[in-house]
């Protein structure tokens, strides 16, 4: 049986615990084959920001991974980005991580629901904010 295709589309979330661990959980389930989708800025596309972010979790994800985890960057507009990865890549399921709802712009522009809309299953991880971390 071929390993299930997962992409993760992620940002300023992308080596965040709650991430790293739903990783390691979805491994669990059985053989899966990562690829991490940052999205550039869509205020300032034209930085190494989506680089520099790849650069920093790929390591920490294929250690939760267990093995190699892809990675790309991808257009300014996180929904675009999704569509052309997938369009693009036979992928089964797509993990979403995002900011806490009150500071996220994607569950604000409701990523989550139009990447399900494509026809895939789709996770949210929603890293802990200020407060979440304070009461743990």
């Amino acid at each position: 049986m071929p390993p299930t295709r997962v992409l993760i589309v992620a940002h300023r979330t992308a080596a965040t615990p709650l991430l790293l661990e739903r990783v390691r959980a979805r491994v669990a389930e059985g053989p899966c084959a990562f690829t991490l989708l940052v999205p550039r800025r869509y205020w300032d596309p034209d930085t190494e920001e989506a680089a520099d972010t790849l650069e920093l979790a790929l390591p920490l994800l294929e250690q939760a991974a267990g093995g190699h985890v892809e990675g790309r960057i991808g257009d300014s507009d996180p929904f675009e980005a999704v569509k052309h990865a997938l369009a693009g890549g036979d992928y089964d399921e797509v993990i979403v991580s995002t900011l806490p709802e009150r500071v996220s712009h994607w569950l604000r522009r409701d990523l989550p629901h139009r990447i399900q809309a494509l026809g895939v299953p789709v996770t949210v991880v929603t890293a802990a904010g200020r407060d979440e971390r304070a009461q743990a």
